[in-house]
């Protein structure tokens, strides 16, 4: 079954106290795909009228549908039930410098949302060697990453902000920073973690967090930990970490 995505296809309408009416009702049938999932499936995967497809909403609900309009620009379809994965009984969000070398950063992305993860936020630090960072491409390869892994649930994508104000928009009761310290034992993430928690993990530049920001950091609760005895580049330590976090919760 091919999965496509489409925001708006469940979204709710009250039409009186009471009553939601889902916008696939036969009263009100809105069904259609975006126009580069409309693309692909036409053009790519050469699917036609009565062909079946799943599509998702990226909030947990699934739609089964038969296309009944098999065109490029707009390709429609019926909607013939729906079904909802319930959200994780834990969550992941990975706090991460960007890489200077964009296509690092990007396959971070990709790996993390085929794996699992509720939310990645992108902050600049003082020795981070990218300061921008454009986030529509990034959620393009996120809604990828989704549907190639037949998901139902699509990860928060953050703007990059400045370290410090990324630290006072935390709100996960799990708080790590990954760090490798040269002359101190810390105990390692998978060890701090316990099972069935909401998780944030700071992962740090090329250049590694200042020693100031490693003081802000704990100073707003986060737990210095480490990932292992090894140097890890910036998106292999957040990979790391998002595993490890989700093998603590098996």
């Amino acid at each position: 079954m091919h999965l496509f995505y489409q925001p708006g296809v469940d979204s709710p309408r009250v039409d009186s106290p009471g009553t939601v009416r889902r916008l696939w009702d036969s009263t009100d049938p809105v069904t259609y795909l975006t126009e580069d999932d409309s693309r692909h499936a036409v053009k790519t995967l050469r699917l036609g009228v009565g062909d079946a497809i799943a599509v998702t909403d990226g909030h947990g609900n699934r739609f089964s549908g038969v296309i009944t309009k098999a065109d490029a620009r707009q390709c429609t379809f019926r909607v013939t039930g729906q079904e909802t994965t319930p959200p994780r009984p834990f969550s992941v969000r990975l706090c991460v410098a960007p890489t200077k070398n964009l296509d690092r950063i990007e396959w971070f992305v990709e790996k993390a949302v085929e794996i699992g993860i509720e939310r990645i936020s992108f902050f600049v630090s003082q020795h981070s060697e990218r300061r921008v960072l454009k986030t529509d491409r990034i959620m393009k390869i996120a809604v990828s990453a989704m549907k190639q892994s037949l998901q139902s649930w699509l990860p928060v994508i953050d703007e990059a902000v400045p370290f410090a104000q990324l630290l006072t928009g935390v709100e996960e009761s799990q708080r790590f920073v990954a760090h490798l310290p040269a002359h101190e034992t810390l105990l390692h993430l998978a060890k701090a973690a316990m099972p069935g928690g909401s998780y944030a993990v700071l992962i740090g530049p090329e250049g590694d967090f200042s020693t100031n920001e490693l003081t802000q950091a704990v100073g707003a609760g986060f737990q210095m930990v480490t990932l292992g005895n090894n140097r890890l580049r910036t998106e292999t330590a957040a990979l790391s970490a998002c595993q490890l976090l989700t093998l603590v919760n098996l």
